[in-house]
């Protein structure tokens, strides 16, 4: 297992630090580049810049995408560290070589950080071992390398508020009552998060009828939450939202090959679908990465659970 430190500025954290109730945040960089230190459920601190130079906090890394800075507004608000688009604007502006223009939306790399929790200033802890002061962004650790375990150890059990020994040699998915923590599961992202990935893995196109109108694309669930789903990115679908209704009350599914299903009683009770039964049969369109395409399993939960056959 890893850990990542990421640096930030005090007036980020200190503005979260200061709403307790946000508990899934935006660690976002003011360029749009990639983040594959962690995968989801591994730790995520927060050290603070020099002059304070002291790690302040922390959660546990939930996704990453590109996204522009207005629907990083959108999606996360205040959980982006600021209070308005404007001052979102402003402070991303202070980062780039040229001030941002009055048309322009510039893309920013955001990554995701649920379960969030800000350590009181007298709780607050030096920089980890081999943490050089001309670090930019930030630094990975492997929590099985004994001289760093220790330290990483601390700041775990500060997170997730147990006395219980942890084994940071080995993923957050062992057996036992510290790992059915909802916080440190493998896979599973916050719920702002979820939206921001499955939009960004789809690359803003329903996955069925290929529509770019964004104001009505919505992240479903293959399977829903109150049916023992979660906010994965492989349990969801980016979907326009009549498609989507279609989709979770079993007019339409998706094969475990990826092809779309649509039932006849679409066409026998509204005498309507044509659309769809045009592309019966044909493949959906799919994330680049396999890893983050619908999970066969949860396909075939809703197959057999919602999918009108007959």
């Amino acid at each position: 297992m890893r850990a990542f430190v990421g640096v930030t500025d005090q007036k980020w954290y200190r503005f979260l630090a200061a709403r307790p109730e946000v508990d899934e945040v935006n660690f976002w960089r003011p360029s749009g580049g990639g983040f594959q230190a962690l995968i989801p459920g591994e730790p995520f601190f927060f050290k603070a810049h020099h002059p304070l130079n002291r790690v302040v906090g922390g959660g546990f890394f939930s996704g990453f995408t590109r996204l522009r800075i207005s629907e990083a507004w959108e999606l996360f608000g205040e959980a982006n560290g600021v209070t308005s688009l404007d001052a979102m604007r402003a402070s991303v502006g202070r980062y780039r070589k040229q001030p941002i223009a009055l048309d322009e939306d510039p893309v920013i790399g955001c990554i995701f950080v649920r379960g969030t929790r800000f350590f009181p200033d007298e709780s607050t802890v030096d920089p980890p071992p081999r943490f050089a002061p001309n670090v930019v962004q930030g630094k990975t650790y492997d929590l099985a390398d004994r001289s760093v375990a220790g330290y990483f150890d601390l700041l775990i059990h500060r997170l997730i508020g147990t006395t219980v020994e942890l084994d940071l040699s080995e993923p957050w998915h062992r057996p036992g009552p510290v790992y059915g923590d909802p916080r440190l599961v493998p896979q599973r992202l916050g719920q702002q998060s979820f939206k921001a990935v499955v939009l960004g893995a789809y690359e803003r196109r329903c996955a069925i009828t290929g529509n770019k109108v964004q104001p009505v694309l919505q992240a479903a669930h293959i399977r829903p939450l109150p049916n023992g789903g979660e906010h994965r990115i492989d349990n969801g679908l980016l979907l326009k939202s009549d498609v989507h209704i279609l989709f979770d009350r079993g007019y339409l599914a998706v094969d475990p090959k990826y092809r779309l299903l649509v039932s006849p009683r679409l066409r026998s009770e509204f005498g309507n679908g044509d659309q769809f039964y045009a592309k019966a049969g044909q493949q959906i369109a799919l994330p680049a990465r396999r890893g983050d395409r619908p999970n066969v399993e949860f396909l075939e939960w809703h197959l057999d659970s919602v999918f009108k056959a007959a």
